[in-house]
């Protein structure tokens, strides 16, 4: 069940300060909670320090140090988005305020996001501000942005996820798809007609709608099945 249109907003690191227009006038008609994104951000600063980029399905291989890189560089995405949004925004980090995640110790210091729905979130939503989300972990583990946000429009009965992308949207052939269903996203995933960045967000919509959420990857509508 949905609670008064409540929005959750993804943001991925590379769009994060030019995404601040569009969610100020989103908060204006919703209830928003945004999640953003540093992957830019980490792998540059990961690639200056001599340390090893490595995803698996779309989610980052996080070691101790590399964990430091990523909180270090959450800070600073949003801090820049929460400037940006002016005072409104109200910035946490997830392990600071009860995400919760399922441990993948065979990518490091990982975690599967699961649906949550921590306090300073409701409270925030409550006086009409904007909480604007590092996706960590308790743990604290790394966790995919994508995934968290979507485990998080579950957590908070929210009535649609929206994620703001460098991409239009899921394209196939050269073309956007304007909508899929679950069940057709899953046969792509399952098959790995896919690449990149493209996989975390897809599935983490298919969870999302699945699970009754509106879900939107930029002009691609994915919907339960």
């Amino acid at each position: 069940m949905n609670e008064n249109g409540r929005l959750v907003v993804k943001c991925g690191g590379a769009v994060a300060g030019e995404a601040a227009s569009a969610i100020i006038a989103l908060s204006h008609e919703h209830p928003t909670c945004v999640v953003h994104g540093a992957g830019p951000q980490i792998s540059r600063e990961m690639e200056r320090r001599g340390l090893p980029v490595e995803f698996v399905g779309g989610r980052r291989v996080t070691t101790a140090e590399g964990l430091a890189i990523v909180r270090e560089s959450f800070a600073a995405v949003n801090a820049e988005l929460c400037a940006a949004l002016g005072p409104r925004a109200v910035p946490l980090f997830g392990d600071e305020i009860g995400l919760q995640a399922r441990p993948v110790p065979e990518l490091g210091l990982v975690g599967d996001p699961l649906p949550s729905r921590p306090p300073a979130i409701e409270e925030a939503l409550g006086r009409g501000l904007i909480p604007v989300v590092a996706p960590l972990a308790a743990g604290p583990l790394n966790v995919n942005a994508d995934e968290a946000a979507a485990a998080l429009a579950v957590g908070i009965g929210a009535a649609r996820i929206l994620f703001l992308t460098d991409v239009p949207g899921l394209i196939l052939e050269g073309a956007v798809v304007p909508e899929i269903d679950a069940a057709e996203a899953d046969r792509l995933l399952d098959h790995g007609l896919l690449e990149g960045g493209i996989i975390p967000k897809l599935r983490a919509a298919v969870a999302a709608a699945r699970a009754g959420v509106l879900a939107e990857i930029g002009e691609t509508v994915v919907v339960g099945s």
